[in-house]
């Protein structure tokens, strides 16, 4: 398991990693996009380096080779290839899932966390196996899809697959946000912080209406946010 420790410049993996795991993907690209940048010995870039051969093979933590080849296939179908920019898995993301799991078991002092990834991996085979006769990573793309519009939208989900949904709404929000924190993940967006200008001109007038809007009479839409002035 990693060993809880600080980064060169004092800023701790725990921090980071609560950055990552405690708000919504997008609004955590402004700072992982920064710590993308300064933190070349987080996992995440470690993974990334790895993929592009500078520091060797990536070495799993918690994924066995049945787990990772269907952890590479779920990740690719949240987050696909296309002409903006690679997959999530090009991007590195099982690495950053992999290394989450590990921290989160050792920051957790339990195996809960790694137990729910694992129990639903586990589930998406042996549905796939009972509907097709074979693991969900050997599915067909449609087979593939059957079985995650099931659990895709928690609202819509039949009570028995409730928990199974639970488990696809973490991954998908642990992958979007391991995308959109690697450096292909910002590029894409593209975010353009920590960027040189020649002059600044202020946030745009039609963004900031939106803001304003928001902040008198709150915001509902993936998540709730009441009116700022509310008590």
């Amino acid at each position: 398991m990693p060993e809880k420790k600080e980064l060169e410049n004092g800023v701790s993996r725990r921090e980071i990693f609560h950055i990552i795991g405690s708000v919504p993907a997008v609004a955590a690209v402004t700072a992982g996009s920064a710590l993308a940048q300064e933190h070349e010995g987080h996992a995440h870039m470690a993974a990334a380096q790895a993929a592009a051969g500078s520091k060797g093979p990536y070495k799993r933590q918690t994924f066995d080779d049945q787990q990772w080849k269907t952890v590479r296939v779920l990740c690719d179908l949240i987050i696909p290839a296309d002409e903006r920019s690679g997959s999530a898995t090009q991007a590195g993301v099982p690495e950053f899932l992999d290394d989450w799991i590990a921290f989160r078991t050792v920051e957790d002092g339990n195996e809960n966390f790694q137990a729910e990834i694992f129990g639903g991996l586990m589930w998406l085979d042996r549905e796939s196996r009972k509907l097709f006769q074979k693991d969900f990573a050997d599915a067909s793309a449609d087979q593939q899809k059957q079985i995650l519009d099931r659990i895709a939208y928690p609202k819509r989900a039949a009570k028995e697959d409730h928990t199974w949904a639970m488990f696809f709404s973490q991954f998908r929000s642990l992958t979007v946000s391991g995308f959109f924190y690697s450096k292909m993940g910002v590029a894409d967006l593209p975010y353009l912080g920590n960027t040189a200008v020649a002059e600044w001109k202020g946030c745009d007038p039609k963004a900031w209406a939106i803001v304003e809007d928001r902040m008198r009479n709150g915001y509902k839409g993936i998540l709730e946010a009441k009116p700022w002035n509310a008590a």
